[in-house]
C-alpha cells in the first residue's frame, strides 16, 4: 500500500451511512474534507461538522456539482439510488453530471463505492440494483479520470440497509420462511474494513480499476440470519419454502422491516446470485500492512451495540455501532 499524502477531498452523500462514517477517518489522516449535503439537510447534527467545509449539492444540478468540486483533488462518489421506478435513470444522469464536471475541474481521482457483480451468463439476469452500480462505475471510469471502484456485497454495521434487514427480520420473525432460491452465498464485510479500503483508495497507484472487498467468511443468507440470532441470543426456526416469487419476498420483507420499502425490494432482487469476491487485492493494495479483518461475529455484536465486541461500542467513534445521526429505522431498537 502506498503511503498516503494529505489531499483536499470532496465527500458526496456526507449525511449517508458510509459518508458520515468515512469523514472522521479522512480527518484522522490529515485530509482536508469538503462535505456535500443536500440543500435542506441539517449538517450541524454531525459531530465533525465544524472540522469540514460544508457545501450544498444537488447531484442532478450541474451548477451545484461544479461548485462543489471546484478546487478538490479527489471525489468520493457515494450517491446511490435505492428503489423507485426511475432510480436507474437518476443514477445514470447524476454520474454523467459528476464525470463531466470533474473532468472540467481537473479532479485527479474518483472513488466509488459499488456492489459486487456476480458471474452470470447473461447480463440481463442481473438486478436493476447491480446493473445500475456497474453502469455508474463505467461512466466514471470513462471520464478519463483515475477511478477506483470498491465493490461490496453486504456492509455490516448499524444503519447499513442490508444489515438492518438481517437484524429486523431476525428479531421480528420467530419462524423465518426462507425461499429455496436464497441458498446463494454472500461475503459480508464490516464497515470499518470498508472504510479503511476507501481511505486507501486515495493513494493507490496504477490504472483505473475495481476492487472486490469482502470479509473473512462466506456463507448463505440463511446462515447469516442464523449467525445473527446466535450472537443476539435469540432462538429462531427456519422453514425452506419453494416457488416464492422474488417480488413477493421483497414486498413482505418491506412490510416486516422499517427500512424504506423501495430499498428493500431493490436489494432482494440481488439475492438470486452469489455475492462473493472474485479477487482479494484490496487486502494488500488498499489496507495498511498487518490489517486484520473484523470477524463476522464481532461485527454483528458491535453493530448491535453489544459490549461483547472487541471494539468499544460505547464510544461514538466505533463505525459499526448505532449513532444518534442514524435514521429512525436503524439501530437495535427492538430489544
Amino acid at each position: 500500500m502506498t503511503t498516503p499524502t494529505r489531499q483536499r477531498v470532496l465527500v458526496t452523500g456526507a449525511s449517508g451511512y458510509v459518508g458520515g462514517r468515512l469523514i472522521p477517518y479522512l480527518l484522522e489522516q490529515g485530509h482536508q474534507v469538503r462535505a456535500a449535503f443536500l440543500p435542506d439537510e441539517d449538517a450541524e447534527r454531525f459531530p465533525w461538522s465544524d472540522q469540514v467545509e460544508i457545501v450544498r449539492m444537488d447531484a442532478l444540478d450541474p451548477d451545484s456539482v461544479a461548485a462543489a468540486i471546484d478546487g478538490v483533488g479527489a471525489v468520493y462518489y457515494l450517491i446511490h439510488g435505492m428503489g423507485g421506478d426511475d432510480f436507474v435513470a437518476k443514477d445514470r444522469q447524476s454520474a454523467q453530471i459528476m464525470a463531466q464536471a470533474a473532468r472540467a475541474a481537473g479532479v485527479e481521482r474518483l472513488i466509488y463505492l459499488s456492489g459486487i457483480v456476480p458471474d452470470v451468463d447473461d447480463p440481463d439476469e442481473l438486478s436493476d440494483h447491480i446493473t445500475s452500480r456497474r453502469e455508474v462505475e463505467q461512466i466514471l471510469t470513462d471520464s478519463g479520470i483515475h477511478t477506483v471502484a470498491l465493490r461490496a456485497a453486504i456492509l455490516l454495521g448499524s444503519a447499513s440497509t442490508s444489515y438492518e434487514i438481517v437484524r429486523q427480520v431476525s428479531e421480528r420473525l420467530p419462524v423465518q420462511a426462507i425461499p429455496t432460491w436464497m441458498d446463494s452465498r454472500v461475503q459480508p464485510i464490516a464497515v470499518d474494513d470498508a472504510l479503511g479500503a476507501l481511505v486507501g483508495a486515495l493513494s493507490v497507484e496504477g490504472n483505473s480499476r475495481s476492487y472486490d472487498i469482502g470479509g473473512p467468511e462466506v456463507l448463505t443468507y440463511a446462515q447469516l440470519l442464523d449467525r445473527f440470532a446466535a450472537v443476539a441470543g435469540i432462538d429462531r426456526k427456519q422453514l425452506k419454502v419453494p416457488l416464492v416469487p422474488t417480488a413477493v419476498v421483497g414486498k413482505l420483507t418491506g412490510l416486516i422491516t422499517d427500512v424504506p420499502a423501495p430499498t428493500v425490494e431493490a436489494l432482494v432482487e440481488s439475492l438470486h446470485h452469489d455475492m462473493v469476491v472474485h479477487e482479494d487485492d484490496f487486502l494488500t493494495d488498499l489496507l495498511p500492512e498487518g490489517h486484520a479483518l473484523t470477524t463476522l461475529d464481532d461485527a454483528l455484536r458491535r453493530a448491535r451495540g453489544d459490549a461483547g465486541g472487541t471494539g468499544d461500542p460505547e464510544q461514538t467513534d466505533d463505525p459499526l455501532a448505532p449513532r444518534p445521526t442514524d435514521p429512525d429505522w436503524a439501530g437495535s431498537r427492538d430489544r
